[in-house]
């Protein structure tokens, strides 16, 4: 399997540290707020990732922090927390906003079929760890304390800072980054942040510098991480806005605490999503949450389908007409597999055919080939339209590709015959009976006038030997 590093900025063979075990990392939300299109896009290439991991014989440990403090407005560590700023906006405790939205957040990745994490680590319940990593930096002398304001790593300490993102400190212009008077370099964030006077911040915890002090942002991810997966481990995900910044200060603290160990073999980064060629933003009226989407009568899986079409290091737009599209293109699949499966019972398999092994590899081929899902899609829908595969080796196939796509194929299948079984009228079932004779007794004139008869009232026929097969036209398709 191949995998795109940003570290190399090179596609390289994935090798994990210690297999078949893969300690993974995944950047999670910041429960402020709804978790919008753009986080669901990220949070579903992450778990199309780890589909294909396990699919791939790997055992994957699933890591994933909830950032319930200590994210601030500002990445140069000034401005409003954002659990206060969401607690002000809502009315409510911070507390009471953070169970609020980690809620929202996985009642979304549960309607976008995404697994659960293996670990789901709050900030908040890792103080300890977090500042434990804060005191082995001190020791190291990697830290600096400013008056008032909190403790910060000294980036001037660290040769090789900034290497995820390739950046060059010499060159950065003062004030690029800073906008905390005391800070030695432009580059340099806080570990540790102590509560300003009269601030009054509902969370906070003593420490050795101050009474009422809270983490950094940065320092979080680094702590937890380890604390689950080990000083060094193989994969960790996040956006592409994090590299510069987050990213780049997990790396510095984590191989400052352990003594230059590498922190993570793998960074995996996913690009934006813009809706109608815009960066999301509720002033412009374009901010969707996946309730927007089931209000406007689509399917999470269309949404999926959607997100799979796009390479996950490519920008995405998206549109409410694209995803008509995709809503229409997963009525298509759904209708296939509910269509093969009277069939597939009557043509069982023992091995699959050269063509059917072909498609398998091809897709196997595609998503070892750093998640090229677009490919993967497009060897799918080869699979639906081959004439020359069995029923039972089109289920096969579509089946074992859903194993890594997470578009819910087999149950989708199933809703979608039972469906179709309740709609069948003693109307229709009259005509399709009607048909059957027509056809026995050769008659095909009769037989296609009545197909036509069946088609005006929803439903499509496909003809197997002796057997009629029928399904309801999926939405945007009938005539």
């Amino acid at each position: 399997m191949k995998l795109y590093n940003t570290l190399s900025r090179k596609i390289e063979e994935f090798v994990p540290i210690n297999s078949p075990y893969v300690g993974l990392y995944a950047c999670g939300v910041t429960v402020y707020d709804y978790v919008h299109l753009g986080h669901l896009r990220k949070y579903t290439m992450d778990d199309v990732l780890i589909r294909v991991l396990r699919h791939a014989g790997y055992q994957v440990e699933f890591v994933q922090n909830i950032t319930d403090v200590g994210h601030l407005a500002s990445d140069a560590d000034t401005g409003e927390d954002k659990l206060e700023k969401g607690a002000k906006k809502y009315g409510q405790t911070v507390w009471d906003i953070a169970k609020k939205f980690e809620d929202y957040f996985f009642y979304s990745m549960d309607l976008m079929n995404n697994l659960r994490p293996d670990v789901s680590c709050r900030a908040t319940e890792h103080i300890k760890e977090q500042l434990q990593m804060v005191l082995e930096l001190e020791k190291k002398g990697f830290t600096y304390e400013i008056k008032g304001d909190g403790i910060y790593f000294d980036t001037s300490k660290l040769p090789d800072y900034g290497k995820l993102a390739r950046l060059k400190l010499d060159q950065q212009k003062e004030g690029v980054r800073v906008e905390t008077k005391g800070k030695r370099n432009p580059s340099d964030f806080a570990l540790w942040k102590f509560e300003r006077e009269n601030e009054n911040r509902a969370m906070s915890w003593p420490s050795p510098w101050a009474e009422k002090r809270f983490p950094g942002w940065h320092i979080e991810c680094s702590a937890m991480s380890m604390k689950y997966l080990g000083e060094s481990f193989d994969i960790h995900t996040g956006g592409i806005d994090h590299i510069p910044v987050h990213h780049t200060n997990e790396i510095a603290q984590a191989e400052a605490a352990t003594g230059k160990k590498p922190f993570v073999k793998h960074w995996v980064h996913h690009n934006f999503l813009r809706v109608n060629s815009e960066k999301m933003s509720k002033s412009l009226g374009n901010f969707f949450t996946i309730d927007d989407v089931l209000e406007r009568g689509f399917e999470p899986m269309a949404l999926r389908l959607l997100f799979l079409m796009t390479h996950y290091r490519s920008e995405m737009n998206f549109t409410w007409e694209a995803l008509e599209g995709a809503q229409k293109a997963y009525d298509k699949l759904i209708t296939h597999i509910s269509n093969l499966k009277d069939t597939a019972q009557s043509s069982k398999i023992d091995q699959l055919s050269v063509e059917a092994l072909r498609l398998q590899n091809e897709f196997c081929e595609a998503m070892d080939n750093d998640l090229a899902t677009p490919e993967s899609l497009a060897t799918m829908w080869e699979v639906v339209e081959a004439k020359n595969l069995e029923p039972a080796e089109k289920l096969q196939l579509l089946f074992d590709f859903d194993q890594v796509l997470g578009l819910d194929l087999e149950e989708a299948g199933m809703r979608k015959k039972e469906e179709d079984e309740v709609k069948l009228t003693s109307e229709v079932q009259e005509l399709l009976d009607q048909r059957q004779a027509a056809r026995e007794a050769r008659d095909y004139e009769l037989a296609d006038s009545l197909r036509s008869q069946i088609e005006v009232l929803g439903f499509s026929i496909e003809d197997h030997k002796k057997q009629q097969i029928i399904s309801a036209v999926p939405r945007g398709v009938r005539r």
